[in-house]
């Protein structure tokens, strides 16, 4: 059984800068694509960044590109997501997920999610 535990989340404001991580326990880590998601109040929740099992593959939404990075500790089992530059629009419950084994990059398929983690960006 793999879980997942968000930290790092909490108030910054607009130009700040948080790192919010992930840690994964259960089964191997390191075959796992791996990606962070976020919900706003009132939105759907979408897709932030994505990171490949062994880290050589990344993608952003082009909303967070240039100022988000995604990065992964293999031998710590940790996620990380470093915010920097955030805005308020940035504000929202981030998640972080683990993809089935054998989903395609791009098209991931993500069947465990952690509890989430509150960010909140004043102006």
């Amino acid at each position: 059984q793999v879980q997942l535990v968000e930290s790092g989340g909490g108030l910054a404001q607009a130009g700040g800068s948080l790192r919010l991580s992930c840690v994964v326990s259960g089964r191997t880590f390191g075959y796992y694509d791996m990606g962070w998601f976020r919900q706003a109040p009132g939105k759907e929740r979408e897709f932030v960044a994505a990171i490949s099992w062994s880290g050589g593959r990344i993608r952003y939404a082009d909303s967070v590109k240039g100022r988000f990075t995604i990065s992964r500790d293999n031998a710590k089992k940790t996620v990380f997501l470093q915010m920097n530059s955030l805005k308020p629009e940035d504000t929202a419950v981030y998640y972080c997920a683990k993809a089935l084994t054998g989903s395609s990059w791009g098209s991931e398929e993500y069947d465990v999610w952690g509890q989430g983690t509150q960010v909140t960006v004043s102006s």
